[in-house]
């Protein structure tokens, strides 16, 4: 299976989220948002904006795995927020590398189910409210 893209980058804004938030302590970053906009490099480099409702989302998606899919969970520890490699997570976890590729496309279809119920949810609530209002 291929990776789902919308998955695999919100899955890197939550983890440049995490290592922003993890840096700044108490949980606020360490630069006020017009500073983190600045690029940091040369004048040739684009900066990509974190989302932190997106991020913050992804946050909860992935924390859901933690009881239910433990290894899923630690894959995406590891490769996102520890910003390890493939190699270097497969020799922590004990598994093959094929394997860790493996949860990586598993995370990636337990998170956009996740999503999705997610969004039905939103949804339903919405048609909820809606209908509570009209008279």
């Amino acid at each position: 299976m291929a990776r789902i893209e919308y998955i695999k980058q919100r899955l890197e804004n939550w983890a440049r989220w995490h290592q922003q938030r993890d840096g700044g302590g108490l949980g606020y970053p360490s630069q006020s948002a017009f500073v983190r906009l600045m690029p940091r490099s040369g004048p040739g480099e684009a900066v990509i904006p974190i989302n932190d409702l997106d991020a913050s989302e992804t946050e909860d998606a992935v924390n859901s795995l933690r009881l239910v899919k433990s290894h899923l969970y630690l894959t995406l520890h590891h490769i996102y927020v520890q910003n390890w490699d493939i190699k270097r997570t497969a020799k922590a976890l004990c598994k093959a590398e094929s394997t860790v590729k493996a949860h990586l496309d598993q995370a990636d279809h337990a998170l956009q189910a996740w999503f999705t119920a997610r969004a039905e949810l939103r949804q339903k609530r919405e048609q909820t409210a809606k209908r509570s209002f009209t008279t």
